[in-house]
This record gives structure tokens, sequence and C-alpha cells, in this order.
């Protein structure tokens, strides 16, 4: 029997997700673009999707462009906010535990002639809106913070930041990184106040391919892709009808169940951290984060990657950090400045709904053997 814990990496796609994929496949398959009675359908389709994802986040239809993944949305966000202040200055603010997709681009950009600060996280994975304050210049022009961190789990001060940058009048626009925070933990988009936040909907049982940016009412954001007219010209191409359609099925359930999915992986959350914390002798709990579907650990001494690919040949799935970093040391826990057998030993167990008590007993057990059956480093 499987155990799949690595839920902040992908989701299994859910049933309505799957069926309405297959649905927007094989029965209104019609390009949303073309002018006749199947083309009309589809699109109209689109239009019904695209209201379910803006409802969930709180905003207006015409605010939400429809991505390939929240990869894009955070390229997309970033390259767009500073070509739209090109002319206010050249200086950057966001954090050192962002996801790669964002601090890419941002080092992508300080090779063009920009600078950008990366705030640091104290040694429970918090950033403070202190911090951003000290940071922020005349010359700021974006400020690109997540929500919830997809490797600690905790929560970072983005609607606080946007009261700090509206005190300030300040011109630099904030992006939010909302991937990990979507359907997980409660936001809209005027109660967070970022001019864009990214989602992605194979983080919410929908599959892996489509994701969605929104784009503040009254920004004239340029184009990611031209050569076409849909997403209202700002990303020209066919639009992915069937994982649109699966998306808006996904955040569909995910709103429904919101508060009883919230309450349920809570208490998940605290018995994983009980029993692993009394049963695995030596396991360590990492940071205070507080989203209730990521469980940060460490099992000092022993590598992570060993554990994870132990784990793995009993079926039991969790992973050593971001499923990007593939391998890599984590920047996010090395942001701690953890203690290198600490940082050597860092887990992530992550949960959706799906899962029970007895996937977490299974982890336990089989920690418990990997501890018995695997070499300590040297380290």
């Amino acid at each position: 029997m499987e155990h799949y814990l690595d839920n902040a990496a992908t989701t299994r796609v859910s049933d309505a997700a799957a069926q309405a994929a297959l649905a927007a496949m094989t029965g209104e398959f019609g390009n949303p673009s073309s002018r006749h009675q199947a083309g009309a359908r589809a699109a109209q389709a689109l239009k019904e999707h695209r209201t379910v994802i803006a409802k969930a986040l709180g905003a207006k239809p015409e605010e939400v462009v429809f991505t390939s993944c929240g990869t894009e949305s955070d390229n997309w966000a970033i390259r767009g906010a500073v070509h739209l202040n090109r002319r206010r200055g050249k200086h950057i603010i966001t954090t050192a535990i962002e996801h790669d997709a964002v601090l890419e681009p941002c080092r992508e950009l300080e090779r063009e002639g920009y600078e950008v600060t990366y705030l640091k996280p104290d040694r429970m994975g918090n950033i403070t809106v202190e911090q951003v304050a000290d940071a922020l210049r005349e010359d700021t022009v974006l400020v690109s913070m997540m929500l919830v961190n997809n490797e600690l789990g905790t929560i970072l001060p983005v609607a606080e930041v946007a009261k700090l940058l509206k005190q300030r009048r300040s011109a630099a626009l904030l992006h939010c990184d909302a991937v990990q925070a979507f359907l997980h933990a409660p936001f809209t988009v005027s109660e967070l106040g970022a001019d864009f936040i990214s989602i992605s909907g194979h983080k919410v049982h929908a599959p892996k391919g489509v994701g969605a940016l929104y784009i503040k009412n009254g920004i004239k954001m340029p184009p990611m892709i031209v050569g076409g007219h849909q997403e209202d010209t700002l990303r020209s191409g066919t639009e992915a009808t069937a994982q649109i359609a699966a998306f808006a099925a996904a955040v569909q359930e995910g709103v429904t169940r919101f508060e009883q999915d919230s309450v349920y992986l809570k208490e998940l959350k605290s018995y994983a951290a009980k029993r692993l914390t009394s049963e695995v002798i030596g396991l360590e709990l990492i940071g205070d984060g507080q989203a209730t579907h990521i469980l940060p650990v460490s099992l000092p001494g022993y590598k992570s990657e060993v554990v994870v690919r132990f784990l793995s040949d009993m079926g039991i799935y969790i992973s050593s950090g971001s499923a990007c970093h593939k391998g890599k040391p984590s920047h996010v826990f090395a942001a701690l400045n953890l203690p290198k057998k600490q940082m050597d030993g860092v887990l992530r167990i992550s949960f959706s709904a799906d899962n029970t008590k007895e996937d977490v007993d299974a982890l336990v057990t089989a920690l418990k053997q990997a501890k018995e059956r695997l070499f300590t480093s040297l380290s």
C-alpha cells in the first residue's frame, strides 16, 4: 500500500476535476475563438470557469488570466511589474525563502542592472513587515513576497506590506506568490492588497499545466505572449480548455470543503507532529509554520535524500524540500542557518484531505526503521 505525503509538490487530481477535463475534451471541445456554435459554447464555458476562479479569489473575472502554471505567473508578474515601473527605479525587494520561480527572475534582473534586496528569515522562518519597511527606498519598483512558504509553511505578512506601501505612498508594485496559500489559507484579493497574485492548479487537485495570474484592475500589463487575442490579448494562444475546466471544478470543490478540510488538516498535522516527535527519537520540528498542510522536520545525522529513497522503497512518499530542487540543497532551509546535521536531515511532509492517520502511522513506523537500518552521516 502506498502512502502519499508530498502534497506540497503536487496533489492527486480529484474525480470532479478529471471528469470536467474529460467532458471538455470529448464534449464541448470547440475552440473558444471559433465563430460557430461549438466555439461559442466553449467560450461560454471558459467564461464560467474564469468566474469560478475569480470568485474563489474575491476578484472580478476580468482580473484573472489563465497561465500554464504558478512559475509562469510568477515570472510574468515580476517582469511585467519592473517594465511598468521602468522609469521609477531599479530596486526590488523579495525574500530569501521565495520559490525559485521568483528568485531566478530576480537574479536575471540583477544581471540586467537591477538591485535586489533579499530579506532573510529568522530561525523560525518568519519575515516581518519591519524588514520591508527598512529595505523600502524611493527607487523600489517591486516587492515580491509569498503568502505561504512552500517548504516551511510559514505565513508571510503580505497584507501588512500592502498597507505599508500605501502609507509610504510608494510606487512599488506588490506581487504575491499564493501557490501554496490558495485554498489552504483564507484570503481574498482585497484582504491581501497585492497588485498581482499567482496561483496554480496542481496544488489544489487540478491537473498539472494550468495556473492563473490575478492582475488588479487598472494595471496595464504588458502581454506575456503575442500573436492572438486570447485572454484579453494578454496571453495569446488557444486556451487549455480541458485543464481550465478541471481547475474550475477542483476550485469549486475546494471552496465548498474549505472549512471542514482546514479543521481536518490542522488536526492531522498536530497528530503527525506529536507521534513523530514522541516516537522517532531525535526527530525535530523545523520552524513554526502555521499552514495546515506543511510539516517540516529534521532527522539530524541522517542524509535526507537517503531517507527519502528509503521511504520511497517502502511506498511512502515525502520530500527533502521543494520538488523543484531535484536533490540540490534547499535554499529555504539554508536561509534559517540551521546546524549542518539538522540541515542535512531536513524532510518535508505535506498533507491533503485525502490523507489519513494511517498514512501518518505508516510514516512513523518507516522512519523508526530508517533510524535502525541506515548509517548516520559523518558530518
